[in-house]
């Protein structure tokens, strides 16, 4: 079973039978300085009622699967990985309980951050559309290339298995805003894909390429294109793994923070 001791922390996963929550789950058992204390998932699901372990392959540690995060007692951290309705839900429910929680949902619109955001202020809060530690560094290297390069023409290219519901992707989407962010140019800058005629490639433009192949678990390549040479920065996933380990680092982390809005660079110390 999970490692348990004085300074373990108790962490509860939401979205726990997707193929990101049932990853996190399993390294859950494996961390020593976390132990697995609630898993929960849509009323309806085959799995509720199920004890834990015994689906995932580790040995029964008396967590049964749940429907509802409602009454939850001991719980230091909460990370969510599901819908971004679904998101909102569980936010709403770790401010009334205070309890501190991840977001690694993507697809979350303007409007749903801002109220997620409301919710900081009562509990320590990350959402990030990608808590791989890698990938944070990418956004670092592509955040100097930008300042670097600004004359530089940038495409973004992602590849994501073909049952990921969003496009571009979340991180893809980051990349963007913060290549967009150093060069000084707007949101309107993007542009998804080409076709036709399209005539010379505007100043300022940044080109975004979603692909959906197989079960690749992603893949992101930032293109910093000049007259003779360009430079280009990649980061590629073999598996989750990073992702979830990524999402327990932050969980650990903060557990022990003050409520606040707070991103990957404040775990990384970026």
């Amino acid at each position: 079973m999970s490692q348990q001791g004085p300074t373990t922390v108790k962490i509860a996963v939401h979205g726990a039978a997707g193929r990101m929550g049932i990853r996190i789950m399993q390294l859950l058992f494996e961390d020593q300085r976390t132990e697995l204390a609630a898993a929960i998932d849509r009323t309806g699901h085959p799995f509720i009622g199920r004890n834990v372990g015994e689906w995932i392959g580790q040995p029964a540690d008396g967590v049964l699967m749940s429907d509802s995060p409602v009454g939850l007692t001991g719980i230091q951290a909460m990370i969510d990985f599901s819908a971004p309705a679904a998101s909102l839900a569980i936010a709403a429910e770790c401010a009334k309980q205070q309890i501190p929680l991840v977001i690694g949902t993507t697809g979350l619109e303007p409007e749903q951050k801002e109220q997620l955001k409301a919710y900081s202020h009562l509990i320590p809060l990350l959402v990030s559309p990608n808590v791989s530690r890698a990938v944070n560094v990418l956004m670092a290297l592509v955040r100097n290339a930008a300042r670097l390069l600004p004359d530089a023409d940038v495409e973004i290219i992602e590849r994501h298995h073909k049952f990921k519901k969003d496009a571009p992707s979340g991180t893809a989407l980051r990349l963007a805003e913060i290549v967009a962010v150093e060069t000084g140019v707007g949101h309107e800058s993007y542009t998804h894909g080409r076709e036709g005629i399209t005539g010379d490639r505007p100043k300022g433009q940044i080109g975004l390429h979603a692909l959906r192949t197989g079960d690749n678990p992603g893949e992101h390549t930032v293109v910093f294109g000049l007259m003779g040479e360009c430079v280009e920065l990649s980061h590629r996933a073999l598996n989750r793994d990073g992702f979830a380990r990524g999402s327990i680092d932050c969980a650990v982390w903060l557990a022990s923070q003050p409520p606040g809005w707070y991103t990957m660079n404040d775990v990384l110390g970026l």
